[in-house]
This record gives structure tokens, C-alpha cells and sequence, in this order.
């Protein structure tokens, strides 16, 4: 079998950083993609925007902490993972994609993020952390 998602996108927010007990830097992203095409009956053409959760730890959080901002087109890739929780008695789910490898795309001259990236926006960057022993400590 195979769980692994893989997405180009724009964020819809600043990354949302915080840390877990241990003291691993865990970011929270608002991944926007959009779909088009051109509708069979009307020929107008339409678009659809889907957002994602994105969820990334470690030094690949810090990074996106680092160097990516609202606006800035990047790659993930990671397999999706679902959370339960109970709130008030009730059950709680979220599905996430936990991101291991991301690519920042664009360059300096991409002015959809509103600010310069870094010298290495065009690398790839991976994480090698196992989150199922990580993911218990969340604070939130």
C-alpha cells in the first residue's frame, strides 16, 4: 500500500509555528491549489480553489518559519495522515497532509509572497523524523 500526497500550491497565511515540550518546532500551513476548466455546456471558463492542511516538523518547519510568507508558491510532499480528538464529549477530525519533503518555488523575483526568498528557494529540503513518535507531543 501507499499513503503519499503530493502538492503545488500557494499559502493562504504566514506558517503557524510552535514548539512541543521536547522542544521540535512543528508549522501548521494553509495550502491553496486551484483547478480550471472550461465548462462543456456554457464554454465559460470556471475555477475552483481547494485548500489543504499541511503540517510540517522538525528543521522543514523552521525553514518554512524562515523563508516562506503568505502568497509564496512551494511543493510538499508527505502522506495524509487523519486526527481524532474529543471536544465537549464529541469526536473531532481533521485530515492533514505531514509534509517530508518541500521545494520552494518561484525565486527572488517572485513577488506574489511579498518579500525575497531565500538563496536556496529552488531546493529541495526533506525531513527524516518518524511523526507518529513526534506527533503525541503537540501542544495543540
Amino acid at each position: 500500500m501507499y499513503n503519499k500526497s503530493q502538492l503545488i500550491g500557494r499559502l493562504g497565511r504566514d506558517p503557524d509555528v510552535r514548539f512541543t515540550a521536547g522542544g521540535k518546532a512543528v508549522a501548521n500551513l494553509a495550502v491553496a491549489t486551484k483547478e480550471s476548466w472550461k465548462d462543456k455546456t456554457s464554454g465559460e471558463r470556471k475555477e475552483s480553489t481547494e485548500w489543504h492542511r499541511v503540517v510540517l516538523f522538525g528543521k522543514l518547519a523552521e525553514i518554512a518559519r524562515d523563508y516562506l510568507h503568505k502568497g509564496a508558491l512551494v511543493m510538499l510532499e508527505g502522506p495524509i495522515r487523519t486526527r481524532k480528538w474529543q471536544k465537549d464529549g464529541v469526536d473531532q477530525f481533521t485530515t492533514e497532509i505531514h509534509a517530508d519533503i518541500m521545494k520552494m518555488l518561484g525565486g527572488k523575483n517572485d513577488n506574489s509572497s511579498g518579500s525575497s526568498t531565500s538563496p536556496t528557494a529552488n531546493s529541495s529540503l526533506s525531513s527524516s523524523s518518524d511523526f507518529d513518535d513526534d506527533f503525541d507531543d503537540i501542544p495543540f
